[in-house]
């Protein structure tokens, strides 16, 4: 009983993550550029999380060309004076292996376990794949 506990109590303590259309950028390398330019990245949201607690720690996935091509850490929430929502993201883009995703408006919570893992230091020697032929790939079972 203990032990169910204890895996309960670790399971609640996952970060939860979200998705976002990278909507402004025009390649990877142009998020990165933007994501990466000063100490903290900030991104404007009309709403704030139901569930943004637990998102602290957790990380926003990117979606470019309809495929999740990379990642930054939530650091936290800020509400502006128009009564919109600042989510600071830390500086620091960290390709994940490529995944299909429907495009969707605003953002998308995604639990620890459905989210892609990072790319290794060899993986990220290559071209990662454009984001339409990931969902093509997906589409045949291939990825």
């Amino acid at each position: 009983m203990a032990c169910r506990r204890w895996r309960t109590a670790y399971l609640w303590a996952m970060p939860l993550h979200m998705t976002k259309i990278a909507y402004s950028a025009t390649s990877v390398e142009d998020l990165r550029e933007w994501v990466e330019r000063g100490p903290e990245a900030h991104m404007t949201t009309r709403y704030l999380p139901k569930r943004h607690e637990e998102m602290v720690g957790g990380s926003l996935y990117w979606i470019f060309e309809h495929a999740i091509v990379a990642r930054s850490e939530i650091l936290g929430f800020e509400q502006r004076e128009d009564g919109r929502w600042t989510i600071r993201l830390a500086p620091k883009l960290i390709p994940v292996e490529p995944r299909a995703k429907r495009a969707h408006q605003g953002w998308r919570y995604l639990e620890d376990a459905s989210a892609p893992r990072d790319l290794s230091g060899a993986e990220l020697e290559g071209d990662i794949l454009p984001g339409r032929l990931v969902k093509d790939l997906a589409k045949l079972g291939l990825v």
